[in-house]
């Protein structure tokens, strides 16, 4: 009788990849990022294990906001204090802090449980083309090139 592989933590192997988010979607970037964090394009993959690789994303500053995200799409965040809601578009986001559009996009679509937050860990996002992942020899993914 055969039994469904269920992969261990001690036996999954992590890759680097590297991903050049110049005028690629946010969405379709964030789905990319997030379905490798968490493994899903290895055959070993297993919902309860992290099994996922790491992810290193450059150029976030050139990411697209297609229509009108850029200026109807708003991020917000609440100090805990009575009025402390603060509300940020996407487009200043994305001229202030594309870092943070990019990590937030990619965070909302992985799981709200401790393993999502274990597989969150394991992206490093960066503005520009310049990372500090070298030594550990990413491997370069066209994104544009995936059929969805």
């Amino acid at each position: 009788m055969r039994q469904t592989y269920m992969a261990k933590k001690n036996e999954v192997e992590r890759n680097w990849v590297l991903i050049d988010a110049a005028g690629i979607p946010l969405g379709r970037l964030s789905t990319v990022v997030a379905s490798i964090l968490r493994g899903k394009n290895k055959p070993s993959y297993t919902p309860h294990v992290d099994t996922g690789d790491f992810v290193v994303v450059i150029n976030a500053e050139q990411v697209e906001l297609t229509g009108k995200k850029a200026s109807d799409k708003m991020y917000h965040r609440h100090s805990g204090h009575p009025g402390g809601l603060k509300s940020t578009p996407a487009g200043v986001m994305r001229e202030k802090n594309p870092e943070r559009l990019v990590e937030l996009s990619v965070k909302g679509m992985l799981p709200d449980t401790r393993l999502g937050r274990k597989q969150f860990t394991k992206l490093h996002v960066y503005r520009g083309s310049e990372h500090n992942h070298a030594a550990q020899q990413p491997q370069a993914l066209d994104i544009k090139e995936l059929v969805f």
